[in-house]
């Protein structure tokens, strides 16, 4: 299962408002950040679920169904793309954000995690840093639901008599992983 959103961002200096549309994978809680814009319109979400398709590549038979909510850039060709493959698009019910739990869940955390924290001074400034954190979302930090691990680790994960732990910071020091360091 797929679940997608938006969330947006306000920018210090130029004063925009930058929407980021994603897509998490329930299973694993892997996130795929599909792009960001100032003006998500359906011709502009359309190509993000070819993009995201292209991204899963032999994958998206893995996938039955997408968890969407019923805001006016989901149209019915973005419906009909990912039909095409053979995803069923779900649309939750109006004005019931918890249905898209997942995706909700990922907006809370990014925004007590990254941008309650940082100011967002541009567009690229913020696809730079949401990198950044993506990566680290889903290659080092522990989710609960994956019994505190990553959802795609790219080094060890530590053994719990580790005695010996090295510290790297990350985004000037606003996120720490922490990674076991040679005996």
């Amino acid at each position: 299962m797929l679940a997608c959103d938006f969330f947006h961002v306000d920018c210090a200096v130029t004063l925009k408002r930058v929407y980021v549309f994603f897509v998490m994978e329930v299973g694993t809680r892997y996130v795929h950040i599909l792009g960001t814009t100032t003006n998500p319109d359906g011709r502009w979400t359309t190509q993000q679920a070819r993009n995201l398709l292209m991204v899963l590549d032999d994958r998206v038979s893995d996938f039955r169904f997408l968890i969407r909510d019923r805001a006016g850039q989901f149209t019915a060709s973005f419906d009909s793309v990912l039909a095409d493959a053979g995803i069923d698009v779900v649309k939750i019910p109006a004005q019931c954000p918890r249905a898209n739990c997942y995706a909700e869940r990922f907006v809370g955390t990014v925004r007590r995690e990254l941008t309650d924290r940082l100011l967002i001074i541009n567009e690229h400034h913020l696809k730079s840093v949401l990198n950044r954190y993506v990566s680290h979302y889903n290659h080092r930090r522990p989710h609960q639901a994956q019994h505190h691990a990553p959802p795609r680790p790219d080094l060890p994960i530590a053994e719990p008599g580790c005695r010996s732990v090295r510290r790297r910071r990350v985004l000037g020091g606003l996120i720490n992983e922490y990674e076991p360091a040679a005996a």
